[in-house]
């Protein structure tokens, strides 16, 4: 009996030890996988930050040219403040921000003229319609081009434009 006692007890020593072995190999596996995914998610992460920054650079860099061009007057300014309040709606702050209160005159801009019918919407309407939309924005222009121009000086010099684009003269 004692013969089987000891069988037993380095078969069930061996079964145990195989057991751990295998555990192990499998814990080892599980930490591997764990380090290659963090490793993948941070390879993620970095090609997100860099592909939002050059979302960034290039939205900052319309949004330069388009306040440089109101400032100069080559645009007007409720088409420039509906292309700006776009883009700057689209862009990735560091930190949230309250854009009609740090932009007004640009924001009350786009208020007044996003729902105005451009291109081909417009030739939908009567001339009298028409007219009378254009004096509204019209107004609306002359009403607060201090205020636009304030923000186009703000937006100038807080959206850098790239490399080579400062250099654009308008005509």
């Amino acid at each position: 009996m004692s013969m089987w006692l000891v069988i037993a007890v380095t078969l069930g020593a061996l079964i145990i030890a195989g057991l751990s072995f295998y555990a192990g190999k499998l814990l080892w596996q599980v930490k591997a996988q764990k380090q290659m995914l963090a490793k993948r998610q941070a390879e993620h992460n970095e090609k997100q930050i860099k592909a939002r920054q050059q979302r960034n650079a290039k939205l900052a860099d319309s949004i330069n040219l388009l306040a440089r061009a109101m400032k100069e007057k080559q645009c007007e300014y409720s088409e420039g403040c509906l292309r700006v309040w776009v883009l700057i709606s689209q862009y990735s702050f560091s930190e949230e921000i309250e854009l009609h209160s740090v932009y007004p005159g640009v924001h009350q801009m786009y208020e007044v003229v996003k729902d105005m019918p451009t291109h081909d919407a417009r030739k939908k309407y009567s001339k009298k319609e028409i007219f009378k939309m254009d004096n509204e924005r019209w107004r609306a222009e002359q009403r607060l081009e201090q205020e636009i121009l304030d923000d186009c000086e703000r937006l100038v010099k807080e959206f850098q434009s790239l490399p080579g684009s400062e250099n654009i003269v308008f005509q």
